[in-house]
């Protein structure tokens, strides 16, 4: 029987926790150029916690499917923010439910104590910003993957 090897694990559903400025840049890597709509979005205010549904593009994947010539994926993961005390919004209305965006970044900004704001960059100037009490995310792919729409990887022209 032969040892695991890093590849043994390519087709695995990401379930990655972060807890640290380092472990939540990770989870920004893997959700770069996510997209989704606001109608996946929740907070639950009672339960101090904010999910989004995203179609995230599958970065880990991007070499192999370019060696094998077959298309590049995406799949739908849940980023789930804990501890989150207060969701504020911009350039984006979450009341209009059919919405688009793409997620371009998050970032932590510490505050007193563990306690800072996580904030969501959104293509177009948008952002959402979630205060919480401490870092507590979590990024889980929900689906199989699947083949992206755009065939393309996502690019950022500089204007």
């Amino acid at each position: 029987m032969a040892d695991a090897t890093f590849e043994d694990g390519a087709e695995q559903p990401l379930r990655l926790r972060a807890e640290t400025i380092d472990d939540l840049t990770i989870i920004a890597t893997y959700v770069q150029d996510a997209v989704g709509e606001t109608k996946e979005i929740a907070w639950m205010a009672k339960k101090h916690r904010f999910a989004m549904l995203l179609n995230r593009f599958r970065w880990e994947d991007r070499e192999a499917a370019e060696k094998q010539g077959r298309p590049y994926e995406r799949v739908q993961s849940l980023l789930v923010v804990e501890s989150c005390l207060k969701v504020l919004a911009q350039g984006i209305d979450p009341n209009d439910k059919d919405t688009a965006f793409e997620l371009l970044d998050i970032a932590f900004e510490a505050g007193e104590e563990g306690a800072g704001r996580v904030v969501l960059t959104l293509a177009g100037d948008g952002a959402i910003a979630l205060e919480v009490e401490c870092l507590d995310v979590t990024l889980s792919d929900v689906s199989r993957p699947y083949v992206a729409r755009s065939q393309k990887v996502p690019t950022h022209p500089v204007e």
